[in-house]
Formats: C-alpha cells, structure tokens, sequence
C-alpha cells in the first residue's frame, strides 16, 4: 500500500499551515493511492478519462451542489468529494476545496464538517458519497509514522507566523459606526480595528479572519436548560478540557448543531418519540423538527435529550472564525483594517438571534477592547497593472474590497480606468460610503460610478439591469483589456450578473450562448474575471 506522506512533527509551521500543506502533499501523492477493486460497486463513479490538473470546471460557487456533483461524475474520487463543497476557497476550513477533499480522501482529514458555507448540506453530501465510493479509496490509512524526510528548520516569516487562525493577532476595535441613515431595514458598520501586538500585513482582496465569542444570553441558557454549573470540566470539539461556560462561549458552534450531536442527542433520550425525531433529524429527513435549529431550540423541544455534558459538547462543531473582505489599503490606513459589516438579526420562534461576529463587532465588543484575528490571503482577487482598466460590480457589503481597490490606486497613482457598479434599497438610507465614492468620481479616479437602489421606484432594479442599460460600453471596456470584478451574494446577485454578463457577450459580441459562455470561461482562465463571494 502506497502512503500519503505528512509533515514532521517538528515542522515550523501553524497548525493551520500545516493542514494546508498536508492537504497539499495528499492531493500530489493521490495518484498513487491504490484504486477501489473492479469488483466494488461504483454506479456514479465510473472510471473515464481524467481531465487536465488545471481543469476543475465544477469549482464555480455560482453552480447548484446537484450541477457540480453531475459535472464530477466519473471523475477521481477526490474530485467528486470536491464537487460536493462550496468552492468558495474561503479558507474558513484551513484548506482550499481541493486540498480539503484530498486530505479526505487520503484519510489525512477524519472530519467532514469544515466546509462553513456549505454547512449540513455539504457535509450529509460527503457523507453520501463516501459511502459509495466505498472505503477503498477514501480514508485508506494513514501511517502515523509516515512523514518526508525533515528539512532543516527555515523560520516561518513574522506576518505569517502572526497573522494565522492558530497564531492570531490581538486588534483593537476603534469603531463600528452605522453606515446606513436613521430609518434603514438593514445595518451595516464600519468596522475599523488596529493591532495592538503587531503588523498586520496584508493586500487589497485578501481578508480578516474574526475569532469572535458565542452570544452570552445564549450560552446562559443553554447551561441553565442543561441544569449544569458554568465550572463543569468539559471536553471541547479541539479536544481541549474547558469550563462548560468556556466552551460554549469561544470553543463551539452552538447556532448551527451537528449532526453528530444530535446523533448523540437522539441516544440519550429517555422519551422514545423524542429519539425517533432526533435521529431523524440527523439523518436529514426534511420537514422534521425545528428549523434551523440551535442547540437551545433542542434541548428545550426535546428534555428527556440530556446526555453526559462531555459527550454532547465533543460532538458539536468547533467555532470557525468568521472572514470578512478586507475595506481599505494599507497604503492608506497603515496598522488598520478597514470592513463592511452586515449585522445579522432575525427573530425566529419568539426569540432573537443574531450573527456571531456581526452581533459580537456592532453590539458586544467595546470601542478600545480586543479580538482575535489574522488576515486570510486571496490567491486571485488581486488588482492589475495600474495601467489597466477594472470594472467593479458590488452591490450592498460587496463594496468591501472595492472601497479597499480605489483607495489602493488613488495611493499608488495608478492610471487604469475605474468602473463601479453598486446597489442596495434605498439611496437616502442605503448608500454606503456616498461622500467618498462621489468624490472619488469628482476626482477623476470613479471613471464611471452606476447606482442601483431597488426600492426607489415601483419596479426594482438591481446591478445587473445597470450592466444590460450600459451593454455596448461594458463589452468595449471587455475588449481594451478590463479585469472584471464581482464580490458579495452567491445565490443570486452573483448568478444574476453572470447570466447578464453572458446575455451582453452574446448580444455585442454577436455570438451565441455557448460562445458567450467560453468567452467568459475564458476571461476566467486569464485572471480577468474574478469573484469574491459568500
């Protein structure tokens, strides 16, 4: 049996460093794993001919998880597992989607539950397919002693070795001011922290990881509902023995449970009905129990559920940074870290809920206190030469790393051509950075600046309709070289503005829809049409 080489236990590398690149040597050394027998059934994953390293068309956020998974049908079983993930490359997981699937596949990676965007159904997906893929070919041991040859130790650069989900800064929180006007339906801050033990190195497009804690109303009553003292040692998802009350606030995800531990729910329930649902739930079976179910939610609608404290805390998902896109230059604001944040708030079964990080920035954390972060490279959303034109397009917190490109090529001097298209509800209440983005237009630097604001006329309109008013422009812009940008929703702005951006191709390029699509699919290939979504 071939063996998936690991790093060293005495590497220099962060834990999180070191996940990548384990996950790196195991989709390089993957080839060499053995295959599943001829005989093992394998309906959908049919051997065919591999296609080019390079080529991964299912790693497109803007595809549906059934389009993806179709498009990998046949192909490495690492690459199937790849398909079923969000393909944002968010880095949220400590890999990329196709190192976090090798390292899977190798068996270098036990858990399947680290892709944040794609949540349970992600996870229930990889599931799925492992199953029947069979064991042959995805978590074939590992030898624990199994490691490439030790190098000499190279010391980890500072900002790398600061600036890491395992090693984070420390940064003062100096504002979270509302952008919105008094009246607005949304609220979204403007956030500004500064390190206090260190630089925070980082580029226009990369973005800030946020270590921020659980709600503490939240997690008072879940100990309350669980009849515990806040004291009581526990074992955390990292493996760490916590007081309950520590665990829960910074070591858990106690918004979004696992399946594991409603599993783990459903086997400690006294009542048999309670356990039927519960393991239902698990399961996946729609239109079963609450929706979107916190752990509070649970313990209350099923109380016979009360399993050993250490059992039920060990079996939820540990509490994953949240990332945001980075808002400003560091040639423009050096030691601070600009963003736009959305708070999240809704209220669901009589109780009010709200984001962890967005609540935690705008409500819990003091102006002058600290939270833990560190800055998420982009490996793409990168500006061009300054001599190139970009055309922006980033609708309502989509600005963020926008608002950060200007102030980067205002810094800098650049010459290229500055197209932004932006949207939200309303302009009076909604235009988020207004006194800077028309003066930037005054200035020069806004070579066009195109608003949409839904709710300002009886018909809503969005960017997209922006785009298609402004068709024959857009596509010179495209042929003199443009790099086009797209940041902000996945669901439907994003899919939106491809679909417009393919019906303008077709139309000015006079070409047809699968013409259309390959010069897009091209622009993509050439690094000029970039997406930052979420």
């Amino acid at each position: 049996m071939n063996i998936v080489p690991r790093l060293p236990d005495n590497a220099p590398f962060s834990s999180v460093q070191r996940a990548w690149l384990d996950g790196y040597l195991a989709c390089v050394f993957l080839d060499d794993v053995a295959p599943l027998p001829a005989t093992a059934a394998m309906p959908s994953f049919a051997r065919e001919p591999e296609p080019e390293p390079e080529d991964l068309p299912w790693h497109d956020p803007l595809l549906s998880l059934d389009e993806r998974l179709e498009m990998a049908a046949g192909h490495k079983p690492q690459h199937v597992l790849m398909a079923a993930m969000a393909q944002l490359d968010c880095g949220q997981c400590g890999y990329f989607c196709e190192t976090y699937a090798a390292a899977i596949t190798s068996g270098a990676e036990p858990s399947l539950t680290r892709c944040v965007p794609g949540g349970k159904a992600t996870s229930r997906k990889l599931k799925e397919l492992i199953a029947e893929i069979g064991a042959g070919s995805v978590g074939a041991p590992v030898a624990a002693k199994a490691t490439i040859p030790t190098a000499p130790a190279v010391p980890v650069p500072q900002q790398e070795a600061v600036s890491s989900a395992a090693a984070p800064l420390q940064a003062r929180l100096r504002q979270a001011v509302p952008l919105h006007a008094t009246g607005a339906e949304k609220d979204t801050r403007h956030v500004v922290l500064d390190a206090t033990d260190g630089e925070l190195h980082y580029e226009v497009g990369d973005s800030l990881g946020i270590k921020a804690r659980n709600d503490p109303g939240l997690v008072a009553a879940i100990i309350e509902c669980l009849g515990a003292s806040p004291d009581t040692p526990v074992q955390s998802p990292d493996g760490v023995e916590r007081p309950l009350i520590e665990a829960l606030s910074e070591a858990c995800e106690i918004r979004r449970i696992s399946d594991e531990a409603v599993e783990v729910l459903a086997s400690r329930a006294h009542d048999r009905e309670e356990s039927r649902i519960l393991q239902a739930m698990a399961e996946g079976y729609p239109g079963v129990g609450p929706d979107n179910a916190d752990l509070l939610d649970l313990l209350e609608a099923f109380p016979s559920a009360r399993p050993p404290l250490s059992e039920l805390i060990s079996a939820l998902d540990p509490l994953l940074p949240r990332l945001y896109s980075i808002a400003s230059s560091p040639k423009a604001t050096p030691r601070e870290v600009h963003l736009a944040v959305g708070v999240v708030r809704y209220k669901l079964r009589a109780r009010d809920r709200g984001g962890v990080a967005s609540t935690f920035l705008s409500d819990r954390l003091p102006p002058g206190n600290t939270v833990p972060v560190y800055i998420s490279k982009s490996e793409s959303f990168r500006l061009p030469a300054s001599d190139k034109p970009v055309i922006m397009i980033g609708p309502g917190t989509g600005i963020a790393p926008f608002r950060a490109f200007l102030e980067e090529r205002q810094a800098t001097g650049a010459k290229g051509h500055n197209w932004l298209f932006f949207g939200n509800q309303r302009r009076a209440q909604d235009f988020l950075f207004e006194d800077e983005l028309t003066g930037y237009c005054r200035d020069g630097l806004l070579t066009r600046l195109d608003t949409a604001f839904s709710r300002d006329q009886a018909h809503k309109i969005y960017v997209q309709h922006r785009m298609l008013e402004n068709a024959s422009e857009l596509w010179a812009w495209l042929e003199d070289g443009a790099y086009l940008y797209v940041c902000g929703d996945a669901e439907k702005m994003a899919r939106d503005v491809d679909r417009g951006l393919t019906y303008i191709i077709a139309k000015e390029g006079h070409m047809d829809a699968a013409g259309a699509k390959a010069y897009l699919a091209r622009l993509a290939r050439e690094g000029r049409y970039l997406r930052d979504v979420y």
